[in-house]
């Protein structure tokens, strides 16, 4: 069994480092149960785009693909303004939106 570590964070914790590759954090202030649900729904849409390809249907990878998306906005990993630059309502907006978005859409 490996074990799950922790990707290193720029000092500021604004970025993961993954490989000499500098990504976007996920937004520390998301309850663990909503960033939970989130990363549910991103890896649920993940697969999709992969079942998409394999199947060459060009309209579910488009689908699938805009819930990676709202999924990775959500989390605060995409998106403008970043999530360090948003005020407490705005961030909650954000992912409320998202989850929102997520759940009805399957």
């Amino acid at each position: 069994m490996t074990e799950e570590r922790e990707p290193e964070r720029t000092a500021d914790g604004r970025y993961v480092l993954v490989r000499g590759r500098r990504w976007r954090a996920t937004d520390p202030a998301l309850p663990e149960e909503v960033a939970r649900r989130l990363r549910h729904h991103l890896m649920a849409a993940r697969r999709a785009v992969g079942a998409a390809l394999r199947a060459e249907d060009a309209a579910a990878e488009r689908a699938a693909r805009e819930r990676v998306g709202i999924a990775k906005r959500a989390l605060g990993e995409r998106g403008e303004p970043p999530w360090w630059e948003q005020d407490t309502a705005a961030r909650e907006r954000r992912w409320e939106e998202g989850l929102r978005a997520l759940d009805e859409s399957g």
